[in-house]
């Protein structure tokens, strides 16, 4: 009975640190997708190419590339909640910067940027503070939840975008997102609980060689770099393109395509949930595999449906989402759990570097292809560009083949 209370007590204080990262992360991440979300008012008002919109959408990547080694190699260090703290308040300052200054591309850029540095700050070194405050036994399932909050963070960003800017305008938009990034501080800073076992005072420096040595985590690194690289040059020219779809069809019903990518990622947050779940109970790398192959082949023809009508096309997004996340968290929870226990912080440093920055390239190489094959009005373009997301995707399941360690059962 004792033995029954303790794990009960246990799997409570679980529960609410999961619960707290959880929604801090969602809070943090409202305005991470905010210019996304509005890209075509943007171009239209600050007159700005499909390039420039690329590389304003991908600066946020930009900055988490930047910042991430650092801070989350930090983390190896010291208790990962004070960077969450850093993190969450430059995420604030930045959305709160946007909404008070941006006036076109610099401007934005910059804000955009820093952004990143808050991303960089808080992704992270928030599934490290989980790591330390929850029980092995239970990791691999929490890690997925926290994982799969990210796209219910990017459903949050889109759904509340959308509607505050169409009855209040973008700048009320993104300071909505500077109080919810507020918001996550105060959280964190309350109702996070001490970490149970201290990170070691001599805990080792960041050691790149020792991490790209570790080909079992390697896989699932560059695995995850290629999912990233499709799923934010998607999230990024999605809504775009369903307002393009929507052009050739004027008639036509459906919901608006801020609303398409808000259900499209909360089905991209139960397919991460459930592609962990399956992970564990079948063999990881080729549950993982299977969804790039699969969400690759939807971007090699969904770009060329523009002409199908739109509530067909809508469909086809809702499916590309569900595909396109069912790796996410099987491939983030690979990498943890295949790492060195001394070097998980470095290791998931080297996850996010390589994946943000492949997160960075995404959304540009889209923009300049529909730059270079015809522009925004051209279904042909559309459908390169998507198909350009599929040819990069498709190497993600070479890498888990080629990096995988013969001796590791993950």
């Amino acid at each position: 009975m004792g033995f029954s209370v303790l794990d009960n007590s246990d799997r409570s204080a679980d529960s609410k640190v999961v619960l707290c990262l959880c929604a801090a992360e969602v809070l943090t991440m409202v305005g991470v997708f905010a210019f996304p979300a509005l890209l075509t008012d943007f171009t239209a008002e600050w007159r700005l190419t499909n390039t420039q919109a690329g590389w304003i959408s991908g600066a946020i990547f930009a900055g988490y590339a930047l910042a991430v080694t650092v801070l989350t190699s930090l983390t190896d260090r010291i208790d990962a909640k004070r960077v969450y703290l850093f993190g969450a308040t430059c995420a604030a300052v930045s959305m709160l910067g946007f909404a008070l200054t941006a006036e076109g591309f610099w401007s934005a850029l910059l804000w955009r940027l820093l952004s990143g540095v808050g991303l960089a700050g808080t992704y992270m070194p928030g599934l490290k503070a989980l790591v330390d405050r929850i029980s092995p036994a239970r990791q691999p399932r929490w890690i997925s939840y926290y994982t799969a909050s990210f796209s219910l963070g990017t459903s949050g960003s889109f759904l509340a975008t959308g509607a505050m800017a169409e009855v209040f305008g973008w700048r009320a938009a993104f300071f909505a997102a500077a109080l919810a990034a507020g918001a996550a501080v105060a959280l964190v800073a309350l109702l996070l609980p001490a970490v149970r076992k201290a990170p070691q005072a001599r805990a080792e420096t960041f050691d790149i060689s020792a991490v790209l040595g570790n080909r079992a985590a390697m896989g699932y690194v560059l695995g995850y770099a290629a999912h990233v690289w499709e799923l934010f040059g998607a999230r990024s020219w999605m809504v775009a393109f369903l307002g393009f779809v929507l052009l050739q069809h004027p008639e036509a019903a459906g919901p608006a395509p801020t609303t398409v990518a808000t259900l499209g990622t909360l089905i991209a947050m139960a397919s991460s949930v459930w592609g962990a779940d399956l992970a564990v109970r079948f063999e990881r790398r080729r549950l993982c595999a299977f969804a790039m192959l699969a969400s690759g082949a939807l971007a090699a023809v969904i770009g060329f449906c523009a002409g199908l009508p739109y509530p067909a096309v809508a469909a086809l997004m809702l499916a590309y989402n569900f595909f396109i996340q069912l790796d996410s968290a099987a491939l983030t929870t690979g990498a943890v759990l295949a790492a060195h226990p001394q070097r998980r912080g470095a290791t998931m440093a080297v996850h996010s570097l390589l994946g943000f920055s492949a997160g960075f390239c995404g959304p540009i190489a889209f923009g300049g292809i529909l730059d270079a094959a015809g522009g925004a009005s051209s279904g042909f373009a559309w459908g390169l560009a998507f198909a350009s997301l599929g040819a990069v995707v498709a190497l993600g399941p070479l890498a888990l083949r080629f990096s995988r360690d013969p001796t590791s059962s993950i």
